[in-house]
């Protein structure tokens, strides 16, 4: 009696973890799939927001922004290049309306495309001096 309570035991345990572990019905298939997707991974954007002005704090704030809008902001810092008067929102990878929602989440910016995989980001934004008066008051 206990052998077969043992062996049922056994087979429940062995049936749980074949469906739990067998990467054929994760997602698809049959059955008991299970998703292992990440909520929103696939229209999540990579951003970086670069502060290319003299004022302080600047990519913080278009940080904070950003994230309270959703949008996934992967680093920020300073832009040693020289400083810009405009924001500047580049697509580095994908579609123009990546950059057009980081812009519209930002209330600022023109978009244009500039590829550069290498960079591992979707879009690139350079702060410029006009942000100061558009992120002031942030966070």
């Amino acid at each position: 009696m206990i052998v077969v309570v043992l062996a049922v035991i056994l087979a429940a345990i062995a049936t749980w973890y074949r469906i739990t572990h067998d990467r054929r019905s994760v997602g698809g298939g049959g059955g008991m799939a299970l998703s292992r997707e990440i909520p929103g991974e696939d229209d999540s954007l990579r951003v970086e927001v670069l502060n290319a002005s003299s004022a302080t704090g600047m990519a913080r704030a278009a940080t904070w922004r950003l994230r309270d809008h959703g949008i996934d902001v992967v680093y920020f810092g300073s832009d040693t290049a020289a400083a810009l008067d405009s924001t500047e929102v580049l697509v580095r990878r994908g579609e123009l309306a990546a950059g057009e929602k980081v812009r519209r989440a930002l209330g600022l910016g023109l978009v244009r495309v500039a590829p550069e995989p290498a960079r591992l980001v979707d879009v690139t934004v350079r702060l410029g001096r006009d942000a100061r008066g558009t992120l002031v008051g942030d966070p």
